[in-house]
């Protein structure tokens, strides 16, 4: 997905959230955001701890973290 975003958006510079690449989504057009799947990052973090961890991980390290006006927007897609 991501390739397919950057190649149709030559010219648009994209906040990517680290090893999260698997797990995007789709493309905020309004604001030119990345989107990525909650339950998705989820799953490949959970492939180095348990879902609970991941799930304190995502949310503390990730989903609250504000990185300027390009922060990527997280779908909650109903993981839990």
């Amino acid at each position: 997905m991501i390739k397919q975003i950057i190649e149709s958006h030559p010219d648009e510079e994209f906040l990517k959230a680290d090893g999260f690449d698997d797990a995007i989504i789709g493309l905020d057009s309004s604001s030119n955001r990345l989107i990525y799947s909650y339950a998705k990052c989820i799953e490949i973090l959970s492939e180095s701890m348990s879902v609970e961890e991941a799930v304190e991980y995502f949310e503390y390290n990730v989903v609250n973290a504000y990185v300027g006006e390009k922060t990527p927007i997280w779908c909650n897609d109903n993981y839990e």
